[in-house]
């Protein structure tokens, strides 16, 4: 990850925390005057939203601890650990506890009061949550270029911008939600609407919990770079005229940085002082022109 790439992900994180917290409290107190279950699901959603920015900013640090003995390609992937745990927090504090209010009121429902004050509140919380939606994308824009956004949400290697993009649009969606059921449950009388809307919000951030921990869960295992990267360096390989061939290339994504392994066929005839100079070079090339690059082993062969 590029020092732009880093820092535009710090700032989407900073967007999400800020607009988490201030909804969060509105929520807390619209829940407690009119006892929507709708508007509680949405507060505990809403903290456990905070409490994951604070994770994901975590992540986002320690990831960039330089290696040690124990942990030689240093610390990257602690940025998937902590974007999985979120996405976990996602699941359980936001899917399932949304779940579990909705079931409850609808099984025991309640009276609602106030309502006005929850859809006020709700107003609000949609304009905070669209202000740190658009910064996000912002931030996804300075990283991804001229690079299509379908495109750079299937390959890009950063998962914590995912993750509070993921976030950013479950709570818009959930906010949505819990707008149009409180509305109806107003218009109706019937609370048993309140009861739905927080099931519906239950189920938003369950599916959307569940891809995130799937897109997390592959970084985790270990992904090749992205392929902008790997034809980055399949161009710098092949501009080499002391390279004839190359039999194979890997890499790996860490977290902000990238290694590379590959098996290469260099010129017949040259010394082992040439070949040397000629690795050298090369690899000095790779990380000046590569960013994230950090790692590159050459392996010269004369077959794979």
């Amino acid at each position: 990850m590029s020092s732009a790439s880093h820092e535009s992900t710090a700032k989407a994180i900073l967007y999400a925390f800020l607009a988490n917290a201030g909804i969060a409290l509105a929520k807390t107190w619209a829940a407690w005057l009119t006892g929507s279950g709708s508007m509680l699901a949405e507060a505990i959603h809403s903290y456990a939203d905070t409490c994951n920015q604070i994770l994901l900013y975590l992540g986002l640090k320690q990831s960039t601890r330089p290696a040690d003995k124990k942990h030689p390609l240093g610390y990257g992937k602690l940025s998937y650990f902590w974007s999985f745990i979120v996405a976990m927090l996602l699941f359980s504090l936001g899917g399932l506890f949304s779940l579990y209010e909705g079931l409850h009121k609808l099984q025991h429902p309640e009276p609602l009061s106030q309502i006005w004050i929850a859809l006020v509140v709700l107003g609000f919380a949609i304009i905070l949550e669209g202000f740190s939606l658009l910064g996000c994308l912002r931030e996804i824009r300075h990283i991804r270029g001229e690079r299509p956004f379908r495109e750079w949400l299937r390959h890009t290697r950063n998962s914590a911008l995912v993750v509070v993009l993921g976030e950013d649009l479950a709570a818009l969606l959930g906010l949505v939600l819990a707008s149009g059921f409180l509305s109806i449950a107003a218009v109706t009388g019937d609370p048993l609407y309140d009861a739905i809307g927080s099931m519906c919000i239950g189920v938003v951030l369950l599916v959307i919990s569940v891809f995130l921990a799937l897109r997390v869960r592959s970084l985790l295992v270990g992904m090749a770079a992205d392929p902008l990267i790997q034809e980055a360096i399949a161009a710098i390989i092949d501009e080499d005229p002391d390279i004839e061939y190359v039999f194979n290339t890997i890499t790996i994504q860490l977290g902000p940085d990238t290694m590379l392994a590959a098996k290469i066929k260099l010129r017949s005839g040259i010394s082992i002082e040439v070949a040397i100079d000629t690795i050298n070079k090369l690899e000095k090339r790779l990380k000046e022109q590569v960013p994230g690059l950090k790692w590159s082993f050459m392996e010269p062969d004369i077959k794979d």
